[in-house]
């Protein structure tokens, strides 16, 4: 990052002459080749989502989260009755494209716009969209409507410090780990550090490209399996970005 000295010789950050901040993301819809992030709403999502919830008959998908678990689909449309239409956190029903059925929810929060700053979280994906193509382009949706298409400076991801599976797949989606804030929060009646991970502007295009070179329709194999790893993808097109830009 950039410093210079101001009339009175002290570090300050770099100038941003240029810069009048963004807009809200919003609820519009982000459709890709194999998913589609639609705005949350109660009479066309809740029975798909309690179903699809449901198949974690031992409730794991609720350990980490802030809501959950819904035992009854009653509750569970109590919270999106609630959660719908939120401008100050957009939710958003994560569906396959392939079957119109909604498995999963992830929201923008804690949102920013006169700092280009927001983060990717209330994210609730169940067993069956767990680790597929619909989950992770889902996630490159939203990473791209923030970074590509409204112009956001930082992308945050945070979790429990004690959430592996989150803390690894954010680094699998590109994101750089900055730090655990110690006795951030409570939640569930117990405590909860917070990891922090942020992908900033400029490290968004080598991470772009990972995602499309990941997301192509000749990564996967007859049976579905992928050919080369997101996570590979990503570092061999940072450092062919390192290379080509001279970024250090």
């Amino acid at each position: 990052m950039s410093v210079r000295k101001n009339e009175h010789g002290q570090l300050i950050g770099m100038a941003l002459p240029n810069w009048s901040g963004v807009q809200h993301p919003g609820h519009n819809e982000m459709a890709g080749r194999y998913a589609r992030l639609s705005s949350l709403d109660p009479l066309t999502h809740t029975n798909d989502l309690f179903e699809a919830f449901g198949k974690d008959r031992v409730g794991k998908i609720w350990t980490y989260n802030f809501i959950g678990p819904f035992n009854t689909i009653s509750s569970l449309r109590t919270w999106t009755d609630g959660a719908s239409s939120v401008h100050a956190q957009p939710y958003f029903a994560v569906v396959n494209q392939e079957t119109g059925t909604a498995s999963g929810i992830a929201s923008f929060m804690r949102i920013q716009p006169e700092h280009g700053v927001m983060e990717i979280g209330g994210i609730t994906f169940a067993p069956s969209l767990q680790r597929t193509r619909v989950a992770t382009e889902a996630i490159y949706l939203m990473m791209r409507r923030a970074m590509t298409e409204l112009g956001y400076r930082r992308l945050e991801w945070k979790c429990d410090a004690l959430n592996a599976p989150s803390r690894a797949a954010a680094e699998r989606f590109g994101f750089s780990f900055e730090g655990v804030f110690q006795q951030a929060i409570t939640y569930k009646g117990r405590n909860r550090d917070t990891a922090w991970y942020a992908l900033l502007d400029s490290e968004w295009p080598p991470v772009e490209r990972g995602f499309q070179a990941w997301l192509a329709s000749d990564n996967f194999d007859e049976s579905g399996q992928q050919r080369n790893k997101l996570s590979d993808l990503i570092a061999h097109e940072r450092a062919n970005f390192v290379e080509q830009e001279g970024v250090v």
